[in-house]
C-alpha cells in the first residue's frame, strides 16, 4: 500500500541525510547556505551537468567569492570565464543580476520567492531553488530530475512541457514547511542518482514502495514526451584571417541574441546555404582556402560552418572588426564553437608567403 505523502518525504529526507551528494556549493556542518553560492551554481547548472559546472563555479568563486565583486568585474571579463559552458545569456543574465542585487538591494539578495524572481535573469526555477534552499521559503522546485521524479512516482501521463503545472502541483504536496530546501536538493539528487533515465536503481529507492510507475514495471514510460521535431539545419562560414605580423581578425558579436558579446572569427551570415567562397574573400579582404568544416548544435538548430584561413591583402580590417595579436586572443571570451574552427584553420599546415629579411610570420601553431 503507497504510503502517505508525509511519510514519503520523512523517507526522502532520512535517504538525503544519509546519502546527499557532497557538492561544494552545499553548506556543511553548521554553516548555513551562502545565498551567493545557491544562485551561482543554480544559474550554471542550468541545462550543464554537475560534472561540468564544478570547475567553471570554483573559478568563478575564486575570482569573484561574493555578489559585489562580480557586479564590479568588467563584463568582458565575466564572458571570457564562462566559455566553454555553453548558453551564453546565462553569463549575461548572471552579470546583470549581480549588479541589480547591489544596487537595489544593497548586496544582499532578497529573501523571498517573489523578490528574487523580480531580478533580471531570474526565473520561476532560479528564484524557487535560492528562496527554498539559501532562506528556507517554502517554495516548490522543479527542475528535470524533479519531474523524472515526480512522474514516475505518480504515472503522469500528460507529456512534458504541458504536465509541469501538474507535476509543480504534486511536488508542492510533499514539500515539508521546516525542510523545504533539504527535500528539493534530496529529489534532485534522488533523480541524478537513483531515478536516473534510463536504468532506475529502484531497489535502492526510498520511494519504491510508493510509485506507480515502479509497481506497474513501466518506469522508462515517464516522463512522457512528444515526438521530437526534426532539427532544422543552417549553413555558414568562417576564416580565421591573420595579418603579416601574425595578429588575428576577430569582432565582437551584438550585445543581444545567440553567443551575444562573445567574439567570433571573421564571418558569414548563417542561412539555408554555405556562402561562396569568393564572396566571403572580398568581404575579408584576405587570400583564403578552404581547410574544412565544423559542426555544432545549438538549442534550436545545427549549424555546419565551412571553415577558410587566410592572410589579409592590406592588413585593414573590414567594418565591425579588429585586430588582436596571439597573446590577447587568449583572454578574448570564444565560444566552443569558434573554438572548434580555430582548431580545424590550426590543424592545417600554413603557407608561408613571401615576406623581406628580417620579418618573422606567426603562423597557426
Amino acid at each position: 500500500m503507497p504510503a502517505s505523502p508525509a511519510a514519503e518525504t520523512a523517507a526522502l529526507l532520512a535517504w538525503y541525510d544519509r546519502h546527499r551528494r557532497a557538492l561544494p556549493w552545499r553548506a556543511t556542518g553548521r554553516a548555513g547556505p551562502d545565498p551567493y553560492a545557491v544562485w551561482l551554481s543554480e544559474v550554471m547548472l542550468q541545462q550543464t551537468t554537475v560534472a561540468a559546472v564544478k570547475g567553471f563555479y570554483a573559478r568563478f568563486l575564486a575570482l569573484w567569492p561574493d555578489v559585489a565583486a562580480l557586479a564590479a568585474a568588467p563584463r568582458e571579463a565575466v564572458l571570457k570565464e564562462w566559455a566553454g559552458l555553453g548558453y551564453y545569456a546565462r553569463a549575461r543574465n548572471l552579470h546583470d543580476c549581480a549588479q541589480a542585487v547591489v544596487e537595489r538591494h544593497g548586496g544582499r539578495f532578497p529573501s523571498t520567492e517573489a523578490a528574487l524572481r523580480a531580478l533580471p535573469g531570474i526565473g520561476d526555477y532560479t528564484a524557487a531553488a535560492v528562496a527554498a534552499i539559501a532562506f528556507g521559503e517554502v517554495a516548490t522546485v522543479v527542475d528535470g530530475n524533479v519531474e523524472r521524479v515526480m512522474t514516475r512516482l505518480r504515472a503522469v501521463e500528460t507529456p512534458v512541457p504541458a504536465a509541469r503545472p501538474e507535476i509543480k502541483r504534486l511536488t508542492a504536496a510533499l514539500v515539508p514547511p521546516g525542510r523545504p530546501g533539504d527535500f528539493a536538493q534530496a529529489t534532485m539528487d534522488l533523480g541524478a542518482t537513483i531515478c536516473t533515465p534510463r536504468s532506475p536503481a529502484c531497489a535502492l529507492c526510498p520511494l519504491a514502495g510508493s510509485c506507480a510507475a515502479h509497481a506497474a514495471g513501466t518506469e522508462l514510460r515517464y516522463p512522457r514526451k512528444l515526438p521530437k521535431k526534426a532539427t532544422p539545419r543552417r549553413f555558414g562560414a568562417m576564416a580565421v584571417v591573420e595579418r603579416q605580423d601574425g595578429a588575428v581578425l576577430v569582432r565582437t558579436r551584438p550585445a543581444k541574441g545567440l553567443l551575444g558579446g562573445m567574439t567570433e572569427f571573421f564571418g558569414s551570415d548563417w542561412g539555408a546555404a554555405s556562402p561562396d567562397a569568393a564572396a566571403m574573400a572580398q568581404a575579408s579582404d584576405a587570400a583564403l582556402r578552404a581547410v574544412g568544416t565544423v559542426e555544432h548544435v545549438f538549442t534550436h538548430f545545427a549549424l555546419t560552418l565551412d571553415v577558410y584561413r587566410g592572410r589579409s591583402h592590406g592588413g585593414l580590417a573590414p567594418e565591425g572588426c579588429r585586430w588582436v595579436t596571439r597573446e590577447a586572443l587568449a583572454r578574448e571570451p570564444i565560444p566552443n564553437v569558434f573554438t572548434k574552427v580555430w582548431e580545424a584553420a590550426s590543424a592545417v599546415v600554413p603557407v608561408v608567403p613571401v615576406v623581406p629579411d628580417g620579418l618573422r610570420l606567426v603562423g597557426l601553431e
